[in-house]
C-alpha cells in the first residue's frame, strides 16, 4: 500500500459531485478527514468542461481532483447518441487532465467505466485484459472515450511525473440513483418498471433482451469509499477495478426484484432488443492488494434499500439524475 495522502486542509475538486455517486464521494471524503468547506463541486451551468478555459478556471488552486463527471446512460442512450457520448466524455476528461497537470495539481483520480473492457473479456475481468479486444458495440464510443483517459494519465505520469490514477467501477446502484427511463441503467430501470406495473395493475412487464447476460453491481456507497481510499493510498499507473466479484444474470436479477417488490406478473422478454455485453464480473484482487478495498454491502440488502427509497419517493424520483 502506498503512503497516505492526508486530505485534511486539501483543496479538492469533485467533478460530477452533485450527482448520484458524487454526493457519496463527498461524504466519504469528509469521513476520511477532508474539510467540507474546501471541497468544490463545479456545476455544468457554470463550467462547461468541454471548453478548455472552463477546465483551466476550475482546476486553479486545487490540490486534488476526483473526476466523476460523465455523459452517460443505458443501452438506449448509447444507441441514440454515440457521437455525443464519445466527444463529450473524451474532451471533458482530456482537457481536465491537461489543465490539472499545467496547474500543478497534486493528485488526479479519474473514474472510468467497465464499458471499456472488450466484449468477450474472460471472466472475471482482469485489468491486464483491458486492451485485448474491442468493446461491446452499443457502448464502445463511451467506453473508448473513457479508456483514452487511462492512456493520457499513464503518458503524463511517464513524461511529467503527474500523479494520476484510473479506477474502473462496475455498474453502480443504490438510493438516489437515476430512475429516468430515458437514461437509467438496468437496476433502477427494472425497479421503476415493476413499480409502475403494480401501480397500473399490469399482469406483465416487458424486459429488453433474453435475460442471459450477467452483470455485477456495486453499491454506490461502497464505490465512493473505494474511490476515496484509492485517492489516499494508490499512486500507480495501472488501472484498478472496483467491484464485488458477485455475478448475476439479468433473468435472475428481475426475478429477485419482483420477489422483493411482491410482484407476481409475467416477464416478457423482448428478444429483438440488444442484450449488451454477454458477461460482466470483475477480478477485485488488485484493489484489495493495493489499497485494502473490498465491498461491504451485500447485494440483496443493497437492492432492498434502493427499492425502499424509490417507493418512498414514487415517480418524483425520476428527477434524480446523475
Amino acid at each position: 500500500m502506498a503512503g497516505r495522502l492526508d486530505l485534511q486542509g486539501k483543496r479538492i475538486l469533485v467533478t460530477g459531485g452533485a450527482g448520484f455517486l458524487g454526493k457519496q464521494v463527498i461524504q466519504q471524503l469528509c469521513q476520511a478527514g477532508a474539510d467540507s468547506e474546501k471541497i468544490t463541486v463545479p456545476r455544468s451551468r457554470d463550467y462547461d468542461l468541454r471548453i478548455l478555459e472552463s477546465c483551466q478556471r476550475v482546476v486553479d488552486q486545487q490540490d486534488v481532483i476526483i473526476h466523476l463527471a460523465a455523459h452517460v446512460g443505458g443501452i438506449g442512450l448509447n444507441r441514440e447518441k454515440p457521437a455525443e457520448l464519445f466527444y463529450d466524455n473524451l474532451i471533458m476528461g482530456t482537457q481536465l487532465i491537461h489543465a490539472a497537470y499545467q496547474a500543478g495539481v497534486q493528485k488526479f483520480a479519474c473514474v472510468g467505466t467497465i464499458c471499456a473492457y472488450p466484449k468477450f473479456t474472460p471472466v472475471p475481468f482482469r485489468e491486464d485484459d483491458l486492451w485485448n479486444g474491442y468493446p461491446e458495440e452499443t457502448n464502445a464510443p463511451y467506453g473508448i472515450a473513457k479508456k483514452a483517459l487511462l492512456v493520457q494519465l499513464q503518458s503524463y505520469r511517464q513524461q511529467y511525473g503527474f500523479d494520476g490514477i484510473y479506477l474502473l467501477p462496475v455498474n453502480l446502484y443504490g438510493p438516489k440513483d437515476n430512475f429516468d427511463p430515458r437514461s437509467s441503467h438496468v437496476i433502477p430501470a427494472l425497479i421503476r418498471k415493476v413499480h409502475e406495473a403494480q401501480q397500473r395493475g399490469d399482469k406483465q412487464i416487458d424486459v429488453w433482451g433474453d435475460g442471459s447476460p450477467t452483470r455485477e453491481f456495486l453499491y454506490a456507497q461502497d464505490a465512493a469509499r473505494g474511490i476515496v481510499m484509492a485517492t489516499q493510498f494508490y499512486s500507480d499507473a495501472e488501472p484498478v477495478n472496483l467491484g464485488t466479484g458477485y455475478e448475476i444474470s439479468i433473468r435472475d436479477l428481475i426475478t429477485l426484484i419482483c420477489n422483493l417488490m411482491n410482484y407476481s406478473g409475467e416477464i416478457c422478454w423482448e428478444i429483438d432488443k440488444p442484450n449488451g455485453q454477454p458477461r460482466r464480473c470483475l477480478d477485485t484482487e488488485r484493489a484489495k492488494r493495493a489499497f485494502g478495498f473490498s465491498a461491504q454491502i451485500g447485494f440483496e440488502e443493497g437492492l432492498k434499500q434502493t427499492i425502499d427509497w424509490y417507493r418512498r419517493l414514487g415517480d418524483d424520483s425520476s428527477s434524480q439524475k446523475l
